[in-house]
């Protein structure tokens, strides 16, 4: 899951956090197990707490957000070193995977809803994001921005050729978002080398609009702003969505070949790393 929330990279949004100097956030990977249980969490507090979930017993038990799946990711993490409590200091995460930092026997957390053998098979090295989460009050443009520099300086330091993920609609009925669906379906469809599909689809029955019948510019804007940042740069959608019943959200899977990451991004990127 990737959560979805209506300020980050929206157009009206702040370009700093509110009430907070920009100058004590930072981006980096966790380097401690401390500050990874810190990311677990804020990623507990934010999925379940916000959006007054039940989690399963030993997550509510232990309040952080944990799978077996942790030990073997790179956790991005926003530090505002303004906050003296080392517990609170993280106010944003992105959890990174990379094929060959995992068990060969260990599957992408993402098949457990999508159909993800085409990317397998297309033979480039693979990033998998999920988990992403930020505190409502750093929000902003500027933190969003923050993280995606961040995420192109991964993907050039790893030399990523295609990154995925899942991303979230806070709803639990695909009909209450069944033009955005349809759009994505119409407008962000991925070639078929790189079609993954949901499973199950709980978009099977819906009767979508025509992609004449959309009012386009309209759909998009209604879009969780996370998606229309991936959309921005070019991302893929990639068939159907997946109802995840734990987390009381409908998950698409995005697509992104990392040669169309923005520019600004990449390139800067790339010339730090040649300097080295």
């Amino acid at each position: 899951m990737i959560i979805n929330t209506d300020d980050l990279n929206s157009d009206n949004a702040p370009d700093q956090p509110q009430s907070v100097d920009a100058n004590p956030i930072i981006l980096r990977l966790a380097e401690t197990p401390e500050e990874i249980i810190a990311a677990q969490r804020l990623r507990y507090k934010i999925f379940y707490e916000e959006f007054d979930i039940f989690p399963p017993e030993q997550v509510a038990a232990e309040q952080r957000d944990f799978d077996e799946y942790d030990e073997y990711a790179d956790h991005l993490i926003v530090v505002d070193e303004s906050i003296s409590d080392p517990n609170d200091k993280i106010v944003g995460t992105y959890r990174l995977f990379r094929r060959d930092a995992m068990p060969t026997d260990l599957p992408f957390y993402s098949t457990q809803e999508f159909d993800i053998e085409p990317l397998i098979k297309n033979g480039g090295k693979l990033l998998e994001l999920g988990r992403s989460c930020v505190l409502p009050e750093y929000r902003t443009k500027y933190v969003m921005q923050r993280l995606w520099q961040g995420i192109a300086e991964y993907l050039s330091v790893h030399q990523i050729d295609l990154m995925f993920g899942c991303a979230s609609f806070q709803e639990r009925d695909p009909h209450n978002i069944i033009d955005q669906l349809a759009y994505l379906h119409h407008y962000h469809s991925p070639p078929d080398d790189l079609c993954v599909k949901a499973r199950p689809d709980c978009t099977i029955d819906l009767d979508f609009k025509s992609k004449e019948e959309l009012d386009a510019r309209r759909v998009f804007s209604d879009l969780p702003a996370l998606i229309k940042g991936y959309l921005r740069l070019g991302a893929y959608i990639g068939h159907g969505a997946y109802a995840d019943k734990s987390l009381h959200c409908i998950d698409v899977c995005i697509v992104l070949p990392t040669h169309k990451v923005t520019q600004k991004y990449k390139k800067h990127y790339d010339r730090k790393n040649s300097k080295k």
